[in-house]
């Protein structure tokens, strides 16, 4: 069922676009970027190209937040077996099991 609804939901999303691609063709903006100015330029390549920028910026931001995540797991998982080898170290070289009594 998960498959169908994703296909769904991407051809719901495709036929907005193409809907407002179709409907909004003709529309001509002037698109000020501070350094440039560019004229007649198609609203559907600037909300596109918005869209496009959008999800390069999600990415960026949650490679940065998995780079994170996975450094503080790796430093757990050196933590952890850093204690682990401490704990073999001591039980290999532990002659008694009590080691308060002589062994005589």
């Amino acid at each position: 069922m998960k498959r169908w609804t994703g296909f769904l939901g991407f051809g719901a999303i495709l036929l907005v676009s193409i809907g407002f691609a179709a409907m909004n063709g003709a529309q001509r903006v002037t698109v000020r970027l501070g350094i440039a100015t560019f004229y007649q330029v198609s609203l559907t390549v600037v909300v596109f190209g918005a869209v496009i920028l959008g999800m390069l910026g999600v990415l960026v931001a949650g490679i940065a937040a998995d780079l994170r995540v996975r450094r503080i797991l790796l430093d757990r998982l050196a933590e952890e077996r850093e204690e682990e080898h401490e704990r073999m170290f001591v039980d290999r070289n532990q002659t008694t099991l009590f080691p308060d009594e002589d062994p005589d």
